[in-house]
């Protein structure tokens, strides 16, 4: 479980930490850096995929997604007494992502390329650490990455050894050094992190995956743009929670029941009170299928450590939105649940079935700014 988040330099997020519980709620008005929040969990997890390179190259870049303010306020700036204005830079342009838990944190220091790289909207990983506990610290670390070398702490005796030298600044550490015998706490760390799991592209457009006959195969996970619904329902009701799956039906859909025809190709059908004959995938609403899709999502017989959702509210009924925080409620005795939303039913709704940690988002100066509360402690490695 994460229980701290740190990002600097993306975006809006200048420098922020925050905490974060079993279910997360994250909210703020349009344009307050949920949805870089968002992606900053995003790279994160790409980062254990390899892809966090690509990723930030598919963005436009290190200079696109860089904090584009000034390095720091004063307090001048602040109140208003004075433009906002650039300032002496007294620290290296970097982006910065960083996580922790109970048992593990991990931080990664991107920054520019150099002059004579040719693909210069690639960044360059400068540093990563890992350690062990809330916090890096001296007897904490056990891995960590200056420019090309990589260096790891052996478990039984302490002793450092180092583990490559010349690393690709597009490499991590992660991907690269986490092998059974003298980066075992980098590989499990590593699949913890690509256990990590999004869902923000749901899709229920009339060519959705969703709407057509699917191969019926194993599937204990939700495919991220819903495809393999048919067979995702399927393993809930064969080896997972069918019970919890009925009851999520009924509770948005008083009276209905689903099931899968087909054995080589399936398709879902919904059975409703008072039509004489089911309604498949191709002729169920947009928010119907939206809330099957993730209802299957957040039923998954093979839980994530962590799950983050981005508005999964988008195209449902607002009578569907108190049915979806009592799946969420239910889900997040599994796993830990990320959530990024702005509606005030489903929030209401959360609130009334359970106590969550919450996340206010605001932005003063083009900065994302977390309302209330003293922001737990972080340390940034340093170059």
């Amino acid at each position: 479980m994460i229980g701290r988040l740190a990002v600097a330099g993306y975006r809006s997020l200048r420098d922020i930490v925050l905490e974060m519980g079993q279910l997360t709620l994250i909210t703020g008005a349009n344009g307050s850096g949920k949805s870089s929040l968002y992606r900053a969990l995003r790279l994160l997890a790409e980062t254990a995929q390899g892809r966090l390179i690509a990723t930030l190259a598919a963005e436009g870049g290190l200079s696109s997604t860089l904090w584009a303010g000034p390095e720091r306020f004063s307090r001048e700036m602040l109140s208003g007494e004075r433009p906002v204005q650039g300032t002496v830079r007294s620290v290296p342009i970097a982006l910065k992502l960083g996580f922790s838990g109970e048992d593990f944190g991990y931080a990664i220091e991107l920054g520019l390329p150099e002059p004579m790289y040719p693909f210069q909207r690639d960044p360059e990983i400068k540093l990563e650490s890992m350690w062990t506990g809330e916090l890096p610290g001296r007897l904490s670390l056990f891995a960590e990455r200056r420019g090309p070398a990589v260096k790891l702490r052996r478990a039984e005796s302490g002793e450092w050894r180092d583990a490559l030298g010349n690393l690709l600044p597009f490499d991590s550490m992660v991907t690269h050094c986490a092998d059974p015998q003298d980066g075992l706490e980098l590989l499990l760390m590593r699949e913890r992190m690509r256990n990590w799991r999004f869902y923000d592209n749901l899709r229920t457009d009339a060519d959705a995956p969703a709407r057509r006959p699917q191969v019926m195969t194993y599937t204990p996970v939700l495919a991220g743009d819903g495809a393999d619904l048919a067979a995702a329902i399927t393993t809930i009701l064969a080896v997972g929670d069918a019970d919890a799956l009925h009851d999520a039906v009924e509770d948005a859909f008083p009276g209905s029941r689903i099931a899968v025809q087909g054995s080589d190709y399936g398709v879902v059908e919904m059975r409703q009170p008072g039509l004489l004959r089911p309604l498949d995938t191709k002729e169920l609403s947009d928010g119907t299928l939206r809330y099957l899709l993730l209802v299957a999502a957040l039923l998954s017989p093979r839980p994530p450590e962590i799950m983050i959702l981005n508005e999964p509210e988008a195209s449902l009924h607002p009578s569907l939105l108190d049915a979806l925080a009592r799946l969420l409620v239910h889900a997040s005795r599994r796993c830990q649940i990320i959530l990024v939303s702005h509606s005030e039913r489903l929030i209401h709704g959360l609130r009334t079935e359970h106590k969550m940690h919450e996340i206010a988002l605001s932005k003063r100066l083009g900065e994302t700014h977390a309302e209330g509360g003293e922001a737990p402690r972080w340390i940034w490695p340093k170059r």
